[in-house]
C-alpha cells in the first residue's frame, strides 16, 4: 500500500508543477547562498583595510583580497552541506502546489482545499527544516556510539518526524490542523512506514533534493488512501 503511494507520486515527477517547485527550491538556494558570500565579502572589505604594515615584512596590500578569496573558498566547501536544508526550507513553501498537482491528476472530483496561508506554509516550512537539521545533528553525534546502526537509527527517527510533518502538510489541507493531527495519531504505523521510506535517501547527495516534493505527493496519496479515497 504504502509503496503504491510512493510509486503514484514516482510516476508524477516529470509533472511541470513538481519541476516548478524543485527548480524554485534550488534556484532561491543558489541565489541566498550567493547573497551570503557576495555579503560577508563586502564585510570582510569593511573591517579589513587596505594596507597592512607587518613585522619584518612591511606593507602588505593583499590581505583583504586574500581574505574574500578565502571566504569564496569556504562557502563553496560548506555549499554541497548547506545546499540540501536551505532547499528543504524553500520548497516546504510551495509544497502545497505539490499536493494541489496530484489531486487534480488523480482525486479530481474533490471539492477545493482550504487555503493554506502564507504563515501556515513558513510555519510547516521551518518546522520541516528544523527537523531535518536536528535530526542531522542528533544522528551525527550518536553514530559515534552506536556504529554501523548510525543509518537505521537516522532511518527510523527521521522517519517517524518525517512522516509527521509530511502527513500534517497533506491532511491539514482537508482537515485543518486538529484533524490532521487526530488522524495522524490514528494511522500512526503507516505514517512512520512511509517517513522512513522518505528518510532512506534523504542520506544521498543530490538525490535528498527530491525528498520534499516526493514527500508531499506519497502522503498526499496516503491520506486519501487512509480516508477511502480511490485515485483515479
Amino acid at each position: 500500500m504504502i509503496l503504491d503511494d510512493f510509486f503514484k507520486a514516482l510516476g508524477q515527477l516529470g509533472d511541470r508543477r513538481f519541476r516548478k517547485v524543485l527548480l524554485l527550491g534550488i534556484g532561491l538556494t543558489i541565489a541566498l547562498l550567493a547573497v551570503i558570500t557576495v555579503a560577508l565579502v563586502w564585510v570582510a572589505g569593511l573591517f579589513l583595510p587596505e594596507v597592512v604594515t607587518l613585522p619584518f615584512v612591511g606593507e602588505v596590500a593583499w590581505l583583504d583580497s586574500v581574505a574574500s578569496w578565502a571566504i569564496v573558498g569556504l562557502m563553496v566547501i560548506l555549499s554541497p552541506f548547506l545546499m540540501t536544508p536551505v532547499s528543504i526550507a524553500f520548497m516546504g513553501i510551495f509544497l502545497d502546489e505539490v499536493a494541489d498537482a496530484v489531486e487534480q491528476r488523480h482525486y479530481p472530483n474533490l471539492p477545493p482545499a482550504h487555503d493554506v496561508t502564507i504563515l501556515d506554509g513558513l510555519r510547516d516550512a521551518a518546522s520541516l527544516i528544523l527537523v531535518t537539521i536536528l535530526l542531522g545533528i542528533l544522528a551525527f553525534g550518536l553514530s559515534f556510539f552506536i556504529g554501523p546502526l548510525a543509518p537505521v537509527l537516522f532511518w527510523v527517527v527521521n522517519g517517524y518526524l518525517l512522516g509527521r510533518e509530511y502527513f500534517q502538510l497533506a491532511a491539514m489541507r482537508r482537515e485543518g490542523r486538529a484533524g490532521a493531527n487526530q488522524l495522524r495519531r490514528k494511522f500512526n504505523g503507516q505514517v512512520w512506514l512511509a517517513g522512513i521510506l522518505m528518510a532512506i535517501p534523504l542520506t544521498v547527495p543530490i538525490l535528498n533534493l527530491l525528498i520534499p516534493v516526493m514527500g508531499a505527493a506519497t502522503f498526499t496519496h496516503l491520506y486519501h488512501r487512509v480516508t477511502g479515497r480511490a485515485a483515479g
